[in-house]
Formats: C-alpha cells, structure tokens, sequence
C-alpha cells in the first residue's frame, strides 16, 4: 500500500471509529448505566492497546520514567479520557448522536482558553478569538437554549456534553504543559487503566450497580464497538495517521466525525436532526476554519512546494 493510499485508509478509519462513538454510546445506554458503560469501555480497551504497545514499542520507550511522564500518563487518564468520556456517556442520554458529536468537536475551539492560562509561549491570537466566538455561536445554535427549559434534559444533557469537551480540551494543555518524553501511544496505553480505575469509582459513588446492566446481542456488539474500535483501534488509527501527516492535517478528522455520527444516528437508530442544528454546525465548522486555517493553508503551501520539487526532479531524470 502506498504512502497517499495508506494516509486515506487511516483517515477513513478513524473518522468512522470516532463517529461512530456517538452512535453506539446511545445506543448502548439502553442495556448499561453510562458511568458503567464508559469503565467497561476503558476495561477493554487498556487490554487491548497496551497489547499492541508493548508488542510494537521499544521497552526502554514504553515505561515511563520521570515526573513529566506521569503527569502526561495522568492528564490524559483522568482528563483528556476519563472523564471527557465520563461526561459524554452521561450527556448521551439525553441529546442524539448528531447533537453530541457536534457539541463535543469544539474541543480544538476550547484548548486556546486554556493554554493562554497554562502556557506561557501559547497566548489566543485576535484570529483564534474570532474564531473561538465564532465556534461558540454555533454551540448556542445546536444547544438552542430557551430560559424555559434550561434546566430540562436536553438542555441539561448538551451542558454536560459540553462539560465534556472542556475536559479534553483542559486535559489536551496539561499534556503539553507537561512535555512528557512518551510517545501517543505509549502515554494513552498507561492512561486507558487510570480511566478505567476512575470511571468505575465514579460509578459506584454514583449508585450503579451491576445488576442494573441488561445483556443483550445489541448491548455486546454496542460494547464490543466502543471497547475495540472506538476505543484502541481508533487511537492505533489516529496516531498512525499523525505520525505521517501531522496535527494540522490530521485533526481534519474532528470535521467528518459529526458528519458520520449524523448520518450513523439516522440510519441506524432513526434519529433526526433540526436545520437550526445543521445551521450550528456549519458555524462551529466555520470557526474551526478560522483557528486554523492560516497554518492549514501553510501547511498546504509545504506540500505543494515539495511536491513540485518532486516533479520537476522527476521532469529532469
């Protein structure tokens, strides 16, 4: 498999393994109470990843070894996936799939409040406000929130969505604040049993109970789906994919996954969505573009001044 086919394979993969995150957790909370349902996931998924760190990474590049790596280890547990899952699982009863997937993409809008505040050479440039202001807008367009219902459970489900992204994006800063040596995967391997051990003490602070969990054919492939794909496949995908691309082009996911969880939500569990809600995600869409789209059009011009180097070496020969 060539280079360009193998990056559009990775591509691909992780935006259906994210998407359809959004899907099988609603479907899913119909058979698991959600905190359960998200340790289970966590569960599975550390089995699985650290397998494959352990049987593709050098030792002496797997454990960690200074304060740096267990901070990194622990914000990406406890923040950028413990609880930004915790939190979605939760919300997810209340909102459709299409709805927590938009709401949840605003992470990359949220990590530029935090890392003015946390690091000290990342300060919000007048362009990444406008387009954090932007994001937001489109935000309030999907939450659509009404003064009379604002405490009701689609409005509170989106809130706790949305309490969701702020975790990851806080989680994303404290990673890069803590400058650990760790590689992605290695650093997620560690940090997939820190959620599980998290979750599963929220759960039984929250009352869950084991009992409570249905098992059922659809309750074990919706479990199946997020332990494995959504869970370590998805990250094994999405670090390859950032490996060959980078973050900028890389992160381009983030803008198909609603798109997937969307149609996901209608085809396979009838959900609809409203054009306000269409209108929001446009908007949201729209401030992406505006954070990122002066290094996105760099990075492009990169790449095709390299390509045409390429060619025009190939012209000579």
């Amino acid at each position: 498999m060539n280079g360009t086919r193998r990056r559009l394979v990775l591509f691909l993969l992780t935006s259906v393994f994210f998407g359809g995150t959004f899907v099988a957790a609603k479907a899913g909370l119909d058979y698991f109470p959600p905190l359960l349902f998200v340790a289970f996931r966590f569960d599975i998924a550390a089995v699985v990843l650290l397998g494959y760190a352990v049987a593709t990474t050098p030792r002496d590049e797997l454990l960690p070894r200074t304060v740096r790596d267990v901070v990194g280890v622990l914000a990406t547990g406890v923040f950028v996936i413990g609880l930004a899952n915790a939190f979605l699982f939760v919300g997810q009863q209340y909102v459709s799939s299409a709805v927590g997937s938009i709401i949840f993409s605003l992470n990359p809008i949220l990590t530029p409040v935090f890392a003015a505040v946390l690091l000290a050479d990342e300060r919000l440039s007048r362009r990444g406000a406008i387009g954090m202001v932007v994001g937001l807008i489109g935000v309030a367009l999907v939450v659509q929130p009404d003064p009379a219902t604002l405490l009701g459970g689609g409005a509170l489900g989106k809130g706790i969505v949305f309490l969701g992204a702020v975790s990851g994006a806080l989680g994303s800063v404290l990673v890069r604040w803590a400058d650990t040596d760790l590689s992605s995967t290695a650093r997620t391997a560690w940090a997939l049993p820190v959620s599980a051990g998290l979750t599963h003490t929220l759960s039984g602070v929250s009352g869950e109970s084991l009992a409570a969990v249905t098992w059922t054919p659809t309750a074990l492939v919706a479990l199946g789906y997020v332990g494995v794909f959504a869970g370590a496949a998805a990250y094994i995908t999405y670090f390859g994919l950032l490996d060959d691309v980078g973050a900028i082009q890389g992160n381009l996911v983030f803008y198909v996954v609603p798109i997937v969880a969307t149609l996901g939500g209608s085809v396979l569990l009838g959900e609809s969505i409203s054009a306000l809600t269409l209108v929001g995600f446009v908007t949201i869409f729209a401030g992406f573009a505006v954070l990122g789209g002066e290094s996105l059009v760099s990075e492009l011009r990169r790449a095709y001044a390299a390509a045409s180097t390429r060619w025009q070496a190939n012209d000579v020969v």
